[in-house]
């Protein structure tokens, strides 16, 4: 019975923040990103993530470029559950909304490099995956479809020994269960804090005033944080009719054998990404850019503080370091290519194209299986130097996740999407300027049906909404 009534604490407690880009991968390392993320092809200082090859290009000396970024980001599900209108809070709401709330105060990230006539040395750090943390402060609705149903859940286990002297007492009870003659009340939180910091370094040669190439590693330290409990499990019987005895008889039983749940779970790894690139400079107005990025291995290391009751559920073996060590993460291979025209001196015209390997990064019992397709996103933007002090930029993004419905879950999902963004870029002087961005996504609401036993389905909808913030400071010396 409890090993039912704790099973999806594993859907509860996997999250990531992903602003922008893959599953587990944040595309958006600039201020620049937020003002036109067609940044594939560029030959700027952000470069050094997006089009590493392309630093080549830049002016001899040294070139540094510090963002601080701010996500504001909710996720809600809104769950219909039959069993929902028996919560003591909520009776007769049989459709409930589940918000979670996922932010980072600050999200920092530099991009440095040295430019040498034919060689150039670049580094860069930034918060590569998840970045942030997301809290359910009453819980999922997950979670309280399965408390919710436990009466009737429990007692079929318990009928299920034909040897218990109470098996006619639990036959005539389990109808008047099934119908409802019951309400329930009970405390759930969750949170999840996901940090994959990337340090990357690399070097860059141009080949000729046409071509560079470019090859680099980046480190990559994870650092997760799951918490979740359940507490003050509590049921009631409103039955009033022959069976009113009996019924509180096996409640009272069921609130027995109902324990508090309390469990925090630190992971953490280092993994090593290996990245190539090229940059095809055709003329002044035409540029071209590939990049590749190998898969990551992350194998992350559990450390968890879990009570006994915790530790008990098989449902929770991914969290509890007893009985396993190492939960494998992967970030998948990216293939990233772009192109720049600038058709006048003033304009300049991007677009590019990513693509996500995620069926074949390992994940945790094989989660990737669950998944149909890597992730595709198209960006196309615009610049255009209004001044000799103002650049005006504005671009878009659209992201396609390709996920089953089992992938789909409370705290792990993603939406596809389409995401605008808008900025400018104040040159300060000749050495200095500005980036000032913001972007926001509309997201595409999905609803996914759940059996969760004969004649019973759950129903979620998953929502998002993001808006990021993002100021940028770029030197030459």
């Amino acid at each position: 019975m409890k090993r039912l009534f704790y099973s999806v604490m594993l859907l509860a407690v996997c999250s990531s923040e992903a602003m922008a880009g893959g599953l587990v991968t944040n595309s958006n390392q600039s201020a620049s990103f937020l003002r036109n993320p067609a940044r594939d092809a560029v030959i700027d200082i952000d470069g050094v993530y997006t089009n590493p090859a392309g630093v080549c290009f830049m002016p001899n000396g040294f070139h540094l470029g510090l963002t601080i970024q701010h996500p504001e980001q909710q996720r809600n599900i809104t769950t219909t559950f039959p069993t929902f209108g028996l919560n003591q809070n909520h009776l007769g709401e049989t459709t409930r909304t589940f918000k979670g709330k996922a932010s980072a105060p600050v999200v920092p990230s530099f991009q440095a490099a040295y430019v040498m006539d034919k060689w150039t040395v670049s580094a860069s750090f930034a918060i590569t995956g998840g970045g942030g943390k997301c809290t359910f402060d009453n819980g999922i609705g997950s979670l309280e479809a399965v408390a919710s149903m436990m009466p009737v859940t429990g007692l079929a286990q318990m009928m299920q020994n034909t040897a218990d002297p109470m098996l006619p007492v639990y036959q005539a009870v389990m109808p008047v269960l099934q119908k409802g003659q019951y309400t329930y009340n009970m405390d759930a939180y969750m949170r999840g804090r996901q940090y994959y910091f990337g340090l990357q370094v690399g070097a860059g040669y141009k080949v000729n005033d046409n071509l560079a190439v470019f090859a680099g590693v980046r480190s990559v330290i994870g650092s997760s944080t799951y918490t979740g409990y359940l507490k003050n499990i509590k049921y009631a019987s409103i039955d009033q009719g022959p069976t009113a005895q009996y019924t509180a008889a096996v409640i009272n039983g069921i609130n027995a054998k109902a324990g508090d749940i309390e469990m925090t779970t630190d992971q953490s790894c280092v993994g090593f990404t290996p990245i190539i690139g090229v940059d095809y400079k055709l003329n002044d107005q035409w540029n071209f850019a590939v990049k590749y990025e190998f898969r990551t291995k992350m194998n992350l290391e559990n450390s968890s503080d879990m009570n006994d009751m915790a530790r008990a559920q098989s449902a929770l073996d991914k969290f509890n370091d007893q009985k396993t060590k190492y939960v494998r993460d992967d970030i998948p291979g990216t293939f990233t290519c772009g192109v720049q025209y600038s058709p006048i001196e003033t304009v300049r015209l991007n677009a590019g194209f990513h693509h996500y390997d995620d069926c074949n990064a390992v994940k945790y019992n094989d989660e990737q299986e669950l998944i149909d397709g890597g992730t595709r996103e198209i960006l196309f933007g615009a610049e255009w130097d209004a001044t000799k002090l103002l650049t005006v930029s504005a671009g878009w993004q659209n992201t396609h996740y390709d996920l089953s419905d089992k992938y789909m879950a409370d705290m792990s999902y993603n939406l596809s999407s389409n995401m605008i963004a808008m900025g400018v870029r104040l040159n300060v002087s000749e050495k200095v300027n500005i980036d000032l961005g913001y972007m926001h996504n509309f997201y595409d609401d999905r609803t996914v049906e759940t059996p969760v036993s004969a004649g019973i389905t759950k129903i979620d909808t998953y929502e998002r909404k993001n808006d990021v913030v993002a100021v940028g400071v770029n030197i030459k010396f």
